[in-house]
Formats: C-alpha cells, sequence, structure tokens
C-alpha cells in the first residue's frame, strides 16, 4: 500500500509500504477514505519528538475490511471513524474515562511516572515509538487494535469532511471547555486559532459560552476563527501583557473565567526565548501556558490541550497558588466524548468541515506537512485521500 512515512525531521515521503495485517483477534483492518494533519504530527515532523520511520497520522476515517475473530461489533463494510488513543476499554484508567492512560496498549513504554523518555501514557496511532510503535492512517490501510472499544458506526447520509474531525480535533476542542467546566455564561479565551482552538471556541457555545475569545499571532487564521466560529479575536503582536490587558478588558478587569491553551510548547517565539530554551535544555517555551494563566481570572480553569513534552523552569508555581488556579491538562479523553459530539454532528448544531483548506492527495504529502508547518496558502486545515 501507498502511505506517508516519516524519515527524519523535515522528511516525510509518499512510500509503498507492506500492507497491516490483523495481529490480534480485536484487531480490524481500514481501508482509509479521508485523513488529515494534526497540528502534534508537526512536533515529530519538526523533530521536537524522536521516532523511527513510521506510518504517520492519527485523525483518519475509512471501511472496515477485515475483522478479527474476536470482533463483536464491526462487519466488513461498516464505514467507522477512529478516536485517535488506542485504549484497551478495560483497565482501570479506561474504565475511569481517560483511555489516553490506558494501561495495556503500550506495554513496552508505559508507567506510572510519565518521565520525558520513560513511563509514558496509552497508546497512540502514529506518534513515536514511546507511545507504542502503531502505524498510523495516513495511508491506504490501517490497523486499529481494540476495535470493539474504539470505532463508531457513522451514518451514510454524511460525507467524510463531515464527520472526519470527530476523530481528534473536535473531542479535543470540547474537552478543555468541558475541563473548563462551562455550564453557560461564562468568558472562555482560547490561545491558538489553528483547528483544535477553533473547534473549542465552537464547543464553548455548544455548551452555553457568553463570550468566546481567540488569540493568535497570525491574522489569517484568526479571520478563520472569526468565519468559522463567531467569536471575538485578539492578534497576539505586542507580547502577552498586551493580549492579557485586552482579555481583563473584556471581562470588567478580572479576566477569563476559563483559558485554553491549544497552542503547545511550539508557539511563534522570539530569540531571547530561544536562547533561554537552549540554556535551560528546554525544548519549545510555556509562553502561552503563562499567558493563560495571566489572562484568567483569580479562581478560574486552565485547560492545556497544547502538548508539552518535557519540564520547563521558572514554572509561575507562586502566582498559579496566589490566584487559586485549577490546572487541566492531557490527552485528550476522545473515546469519553465521540458519541455526544457525533449527535451534535448529526443533528447539526456544529458544522466541522469549515475549517479545510486545503484538500489534497496522499500523494503530495511532503508539501502538504511544509505548507501546514509554514502556515503558508493560508494553511489551516489539510484533508487527505489517500487514494490519490
Amino acid at each position: 500500500m501507498k502511505a506517508a512515512v516519516i524519515h527524519g525531521p523535515g522528511s516525510i515521503k509518499y512510500d509503498t509500504v507492506e500492507d497491516p495485517k490483523i495481529i490480534a483477534q480485536d484487531d480490524i483492518i481500514l481501508k482509509v477514505t479521508s485523513t488529515a494533519i494534526c497540528g502534534s504530527d508537526l512536533h515529530i515532523y519538526s523533530g521536537a519528538m524522536p521516532t523511527t520511520p513510521m506510518v504517520l497520522g492519527h485523525e483518519f476515517m475509512g471501511i472496515v475490511e477485515e475483522t478479527g475473530s474476536a470482533v463483536t461489533h464491526l462487519k466488513r463494510g461498516d464505514r467507522v471513524v477512529v478516536p485517535f488513543p488506542i485504549a484497551c476499554g478495560n483497565c482501570f484508567f479506561c474504565n475511569h474515562d481517560v483511555p489516553g492512560n490506558c494501561e495495556h496498549s503500550n506495554p513496552e513504554h508505559y508507567g506510572p511516572e510519565g518521565g520525558i523518555l520513560t513511563e509514558k501514557g496509552g497508546a497512540l496511532f502514529g506518534y513515536t515509538d514511546l507511545y507504542g510503535g502503531y502505524d498510523g492512517g495516513q495511508a491506504q490501510y490501517v490497523r486499529v487494535p481494540y476495535a470493539n472499544y474504539g470505532p463508531r458506526v457513522v451514518p451514510e447520509d454524511l460525507s467524510d469532511e463531515q464527520l472526519l474531525f470527530l476523530t481528534d480535533i473536535f473531542p479535543t476542542g470540547y474537552t478543555g471547555v468541558d475541563w473548563g467546566e462551562v455550564k453557560g455564561g461564562e468568558t472562555v479565551a482560547i490561545f491558538g486559532s489553528g483547528p483544535v482552538g477553533i473547534m473549542a471556541a465552537k464547543s464553548a457555545w455548544l455548551r452555553g459560552a457568553a463570550q468566546v475569545i481567540v488569540v493568535d499571532t497570525l491574522q489569517f487564521r484568526l479571520d478563520k476563527a472569526k468565519a468559522t466560529a463567531g467569536c471575538t479575536t485578539i492578534l497576539w503582536q505586542n507580547g502577552p501583557k498586551d493580549v492579557v490587558e485586552q482579555i481583563r478588558s473584556l471581562t470588567n478587569g478580572r479576566g477569563a473565567d476559563v483559558c485554553i491553551d491549544a497552542v503547545g510548547f511550539e508557539p511563534d517565539r522570539n530569540l531571547a526565548d530561544r536562547i533561554k530554551a537552549t540554556i535551560n535544555f528546554e525544548k519549545g517555551s510555556t509562553k502561552v501556558l503563562e499567558a493563560c494563566m495571566s489572562a484568567v481570572r483569580r479562581s478560574g480553569i486552565v485547560s492545556v490541550l497544547g502538548v508539552y513534552p518535557v519540564n520547563y523552569d521558572n514554572f509561575p508555581i507562586g502566582q498559579f497558588f496566589d490566584k487559586g488556579i485549577i490546572l487541566k491538562g492531557g490527552q485528550a479523553p476522545a473515546h469519553k466524548h465521540i458519541d455526544k459530539l457525533l449527535e451534535y454532528v448529526v443533528q447539526g448544531k456544529v458544522k466541522l468541515e469549515d475549517i479545510i483548506t486545503h484538500r489534497l492527495p496522499l500523494s503530495e504529502i511532503s508539501h502538504a506537512y511544509d505548507i501546514f508547518k509554514k502556515r503558508e496558502d493560508g494553511c489551516v486545515k489539510v484533508v487527505l485521500d489517500p487514494w490519490k
């Protein structure tokens, strides 16, 4: 089959690889009909997350091609979407709706510590050996383990583009709002107007937010957020202090009830930020998280959806304590929310496909990653067709 294989930093190729096979009896083999590039794929592409050559991609859907003998609720020909964490559905953490901490899916590198290179969480599709070493779905076919727990059959009358983002970015954006305990009437400030940030904005409205503010360094991304999620936008151009002051001016001086970090450790950075990171042996920066902690009101909640893979110096724990901030983060529990979110799509309460800016064949994978990483040509979200 054809697949997108990472060979090293900045090098992803359209390769011919072996077809996946059933290994465990609760596996399925999926014929991928649509897949997408996620911002967290760029952490591997940029070299920030070390990996050996493997098929990337954790946002995909398709048609069941083959089932293992223990698969009970799927059959050949079913059309499904697949949540991005690989989870067994039976362990302590799966039973507590946190499948990203599954005890069984990442046997080689799992552990309670959560270290930088050891004792990681549950497995993820196409996301390095540290997270299970499972090939991802930027391919014509993919093996899906624990198929009795993960894949969801979807309606035939909805297109792939209407459903694809149920795999990751919609559940992830929704998780940020859910962790923020939004019940109605709140101000939600979202840092990052990429795909996850926009989905968080859409989710905030679904949960009854009174005001949704989105912050970004790029005007074209803010324009996309405003057009697709109807939010107030703030351009980050004069540093975090200016952004925080603008958010406070919109909230009677208090700050937002909920701040969501939808950027993570690779924000736009100046030379001073880069020098600090080098001196402290850090990857990237916590500048967005720090801005969230300033912009949130006292006793507010900060949800961290962006990836932070290492430890950082000078974390503002004094501010955290003085303001009484609630801080939540981690891999989104996609399995927990996907059925409810699918109903929102079916009922027409939310539109997901309007964030797509580029539709490309998988054969143009190198170009797709290049424009997505460089944010060229107005690129916000790329969807790929594995059969072109």
